[in-house]
């Protein structure tokens, strides 16, 4: 029965990590063997994928521009949310449900609804294909989400924390900023890894708001082809680099994740 309830758990991680280690092992190939035979291990061990993507503009500038709008918008969706939150936590308004049903209605609208909007508004104002537009499109989703995530965490904090640092002698922004939000750090935490990984898997609004100079790795993904058809080896090597930075973050805020599970709304 150990054996079991240990056996079970393991051909379950081994059938997710399948797909992933299936990608990997097809960035070493060329095309042509992956077209031509079925095998679990290169037969012709190659790198050539991963210096194309290394040397190639079209390829990694499509990794800086992904990266810098999603740090963009992750770090203005948590600024953004947190004061937010608080309001949403500690004080009770007419139409304070509302409103805070109202925000998380805008996350659960599908992107598509606000791509030609988006799209129309930033070419006149001259935010087209730039990183900002995406990461300004974006907070769209991911504000409603921190805040709803960062409210849980706040609610859990007592009021009376609030008011013995008033007693002694804080204003409001050295309370919240020094005690408070090291309080909550594991919801911020929680909150930013969410905030990362939308951003950074979110396809229809990255694609539409840009075109050439900000154009993100997903994006020359789905626009590369040679005259035979798709270099298979090619986005096989750029889809495992763009696992990379989601498992970083999953790592350095895996313990925060954890607690969100247990405290949080997660």
């Amino acid at each position: 029965m150990k054996r079991m309830t240990r056996l079970v758990p393991a051909l379950y991680i081994l059938f997710l990590m399948l797909p992933i280690y299936w990608l990997v092992n097809m960035s070493f190939k060329t095309t042509n063997e992956i077209l031509g035979s079925f095998t679990l291990f290169p037969k012709q061990f190659t790198i050539e994928n991963y210096v194309t993507i290394f040397t190639d503009p079209t390829w990694y500038m499509g990794y800086v521009n992904s990266l810098t709008y999603v740090l963009i918008n992750t770090a203005i969706s948590v600024v953004v949310a947190l004061p937010a939150a608080y309001a949403f936590s500690r004080y009770r308004f007419l139409g304070d449900k509302h409103l805070f049903f109202w925000l998380l209605t805008n996350r659960m609208a599908p992107p598509a609804v606000f791509a030609l909007p988006f799209f129309q508004l930033y070419s006149a104002i001259g935010l087209f294909d730039t990183p900002v537009a995406v990461a300004l499109a974006h907070t769209l989703f991911n504000i409603p989400l921190a805040v709803w995530i960062l409210e849980g965490f706040m609610s859990g904090v007592p009021k009376e924390l609030d008011e013995t640092a008033y007693v002694d002698g804080h204003s409001f922004w050295s309370f919240f900023l020094k005690i408070f939000v090291p309080t909550i750090a594991a919801g911020i935490g929680v909150a930013a890894f969410f905030c990362f990984m939308f951003s950074w898997v979110e396809l229809l609004l990255a694609k539409t708001l840009t075109s050439v100079a900000a154009k993100p790795i997903a994006a020359t993904m789905t626009r590369t082809a040679s005259t035979s058809g798709y270099e298979l080896g090619l986005l096989a090597a750029a889809g495992t680099l763009t696992i990379i930075p989601g498992a970083f973050v999953i790592y350095f805020v895996r313990n925060y994740i954890a607690k969100g599970f247990a405290l949080g709304r997660v």
